[in-house]
């Protein structure tokens, strides 16, 4: 019989490609990773890894088995929503993930809304970067989550995810010293989130559709310091709504683009029927103001 733990590791060396992520991803050590890999290897009977120096690579066997890993583990998602449902009330964690200008203006009264309807709920909120919620997910550190993606970043499908549509749908905005163009801006200074967010992605390849490649000055995750900088003359930005609630400084213009930025809920496969996944979404979309709804 192969075990499920040991399954999980193999499908996380699929998706993050050495076992020492792997250790990394999961709070074990490489050594421990690699020995309940060789365990499961025997109970398959078949290689399942090809070592090469330090590299290990999946066998077609070991790709396999990692499909029917995803499966599985969407049916034991599936059991465990349906004994949630069996139980009476909802009680215990909910870890939620969101990226820090949801957390700030929305997050708060989603946990307001949540709260009132299921007070035995204790909903633990981390925020992540949406770049990192399909591996915390799968490592069960979060069990649902807010991520986003752009017009000009459409992320892609992450095995083991599942995603709903949009929620709300923001607009992006151009924050500079005066109303204009991102093209107009090719000689000025920018203002950018952290390499390896979607966020900077965002912004490189809306200054490459206008036609030049931004020079970047300041590199800040939070939109409350980027429209402070932009305030002062240290550069421009682009900014979504929710990074311009109640955080426009005097000598800030925003100029509205025909661009947007969409969030979504993000869980395990299968657990879509979860009640305490369900309350959450349905308190969110309860405080999402009307016109971002339409948006």
């Amino acid at each position: 019989m192969l075990d499920v733990r040991r399954l999980r590791l193999l499908r996380e060396l699929a998706h993050h490609g050495t076992i020492a992520a792997v250790a990394e991803a999961l709070a074990f050590s490489p050594s421990a990773v690699s020995q309940q890999l060789s365990v499961l290897e025997r109970e398959a009977g078949v290689p399942l890894l090809e070592r090469t120096g330090r590299r290990v690579a999946l066998t077609p066997a070991g790709h396999n088995l990692v499909r029917h890993t995803e499966a599985v583990l969407e049916r034991l998602e599936r059991a465990g929503a349906e004994l949630a449902h069996a139980r009476q009330g909802l009680a215990g964690p909910l870890r939620i993930g969101a990226y820090p200008s949801a957390t700030r203006a929305l997050v708060p009264a989603a946990l307001a809304e949540l709260a009132s309807r299921h007070p035995a709920l204790e909903a633990m909120v981390s925020e992540v970067d949406p770049a990192g919620v399909a591996a915390a997910l799968r490592a069960g550190e979060l069990d649902v989550a807010l991520v986003h993606e752009y017009d000009l970043v459409p992320t892609e499908t992450e095995p083991g995810i599942a995603v709903t549509g949009p929620v709300f749908t923001e607009p992006m905005y151009l924050a500079a010293p005066a109303a204009g163009s991102v093209a107009e801006h090719r000689d000025s200074p920018w203002i950018m989130a952290g390499p390896g967010t979607l966020c900077h992605a965002m912004t490189l390849r809306a200054c490459q559709a206008a036609g030049f490649s931004p020079r970047i000055r300041h590199q800040v995750d939070d939109f409350a310091t980027v429209l402070a900088l932009v305030a002062v003359g240290q550069g421009v930005a682009l900014v979504p709504h929710l990074g311009t609630v109640g955080q426009r400084p005097a000598g800030v213009a925003l100029t509205r683009l025909p661009m947007y930025r969409r969030t979504r809920t993000a869980f395990r496969a299968g657990a879509a029927a979860h009640p305490a996944v369900a309350a959450f979404a349905a308190a969110l979309h309860a405080v999402v103001p009307r016109e971002l709804r339409g948006a």
